[in-house]
């Protein structure tokens, strides 16, 4: 079994920055391309920002130029620097990536993080 922990979360300041950190732990044979969405109540989940497993990144455009994905293959771990944070941007975050198993080296699994709220207030 494979699980995403997500960490970062937090209240913050307009103008503000955090950053959110998602580990992979679990059967794990090598992991594909990796992303942060967000959802807000009432609304679709949206890809905020995506890495491939060669560093290829692609951003949402509401946030280029102040998010930065970013991913450690040897941690399995994926982050996203969020930097001049707007209230715009308050959301749950969800970490998301596409696993492959040593049990089905042919076949990804896609794999979902529990969520971690971030809110940008005065």
């Amino acid at each position: 079994q494979v699980q995403l922990v997500e960490s970062g979360g937090d209240l913050v300041q307009p103008g503000g920055s955090l950053r959110l950190s998602c580990a992979a732990s679990g059967s794990i044979f090598s992991i594909n391309a990796m992303g942060w969405y967000r959802q807000a109540p009432g609304k679709q989940r949206e890809l905020v920002a995506g890495i491939t497993s060669g560093g290829r990144t692609n951003y949402v455009d509401s946030v280029k130029g102040r998010f930065t994905i970013s991913r450690d293959n040897a941690k399995n771990t994926v982050y996203l620097q969020m930097n001049s944070l707007k209230p715009e941007d308050t959301d749950v975050y969800y970490c998301h990536a596409n696993i492959v198993a040593p049990s089905h080296p042919n076949h990804e699994y896609e794999y979902w993080g529990q969520g971690t709220q971030v809110t940008v207030s005065s």
